[in-house]
């Protein structure tokens, strides 16, 4: 099965549009095929919306949408409580955003699916309708049965892979949070995935100081010393191929990039700055250590451009093709 489920996300925001024109033009970008899970009647008003020529198909099982793909974009069909206009979320479709995403889980644990792309939420309207998960991640661990799971969020393009081991917390927590372990841990999951998810036989991770300079030999404070430095001796005595601290201000320009496969950096922006500069549009989110494969596009919903037609859906391809790339290796791999 090469079929990847995609969820709807939240439904005025632009997951609809990328998804629409991800399948019209599946032939120029290679786009891998997949059903979608939206409302069908919402498809079909915004394609005309869009002014776009896309047959969408209601189907009922995964095989049926896997040999519709070429003539129509295949959906299995979930019904939203309420219309919604582009732009203008509606908590009261919360519990058919959060539908979708179960849905898609069950049918990748079942072997249904290769794997699932979840459009993008809206975590303030997701509360709003009574989500009671921070986000993504932690839903998917929850629905997993492994609420245990350490979040580990890899941004991916083509010409750069980074790992923040802490994510959404203001840099002052995310300071007091980071330990030696918690680095190891994100480390040796990063290191697996590479191998696993990517086909890379020894990954390398290069490892980024906290500090300016790395600390500077601890004149710019002692956490790379204390801390990141024996974090990176631990990942090595793993057998890791791990180097660092090393300084970020030096990490992400073009030759540096060609001595890593990985660069695990110590907070949200340390990560996140350099891989949407370099590739803005194509970015791709994917959940490491999951059982079943998981990515998503690397930018939110977008609300401004929902229904105007301006929407890339570039992050989505990508995030489509990665997630094949990803289910084919682990095939290879497990059999």
């Amino acid at each position: 099965m090469s079929l990847l489920a995609l969820t709807m996300g939240e439904p005025a925001g632009i997951g609809g549009d990328i998804a629409l024109r991800a399948w019209a033009d599946r032939a120029a970008n290679g786009t891998p095929p997949f059903v979608m899970i939206d409302d069908a009647g919402r498809l079909r008003k915004l394609a005309g919306r869009l002014g776009l020529d896309v047959a969408v198909r209601e189907v009922s099982s995964p095989a049926e949408a896997e040999a519709a793909f070429a003539a129509a974009l295949p959906v299995l069909h979930q019904p939203l409580a309420v219309a919604v206009e582009p732009g203008r979320p509606d908590p009261a479709n919360v519990p058919m955003v959060k539908a979708a995403i179960e849905r898609a889980v069950a049918l990748a644990q079942a072997g249904e699916v290769a794997g699932l792309v979840t459009n993008p939420i809206h975590k303030h309207v997701m509360y709003q309708g009574g989500f009671a998960f921070p986000g993504h991640t932690e839903f998917l661990a929850a629905l997993l049965d492994r609420p245990g799971l350490r979040e580990v969020m890899m941004l991916a393009c083509p010409q750069l892979r980074v790992v923040p081991v802490t994510i959404h917390l203001g840099l002052a927590e995310a300071i007091r949070t980071l330990t030696r372990a918690h680095i190891v841990e994100i480390g040796r999951i990063t290191a697996q995935a590479l191998e696993v998810d990517f086909a890379i036989p020894r990954p390398r991770l290069a490892v980024a100081g906290l500090n300016p300079h790395a600390g500077e030999g601890g004149s710019m404070g002692r956490e790379d010393e204390d801390m990141v430095g024996p974090a990176v001796a631990d990942l090595r005595a793993l057998g890791i191929d791990a180097f660092g601290p090393l300084p970020s201000d030096t990490l992400f320009h073009a030759r540096a990039r060609q001595c890593y496969d990985a660069a695990l950096c110590m907070y949200h922006d340390q990560a996140l700055i350099p891989i949407k500069t370099i590739d803005f549009d194509g970015g791709v989110n994917v959940t490491l250590g999951l059982p079943v494969v998981r990515t998503s596009p690397d930018h939110g919903t977008a609300f401004d451009l929902a229904g105007t037609g301006r929407a890339k859906p570039d992050s989505l391809v990508a995030a489509l093709r990665m997630a094949a790339a990803i289910a084919v290796n682990r095939t290879r791999r497990h059999g």
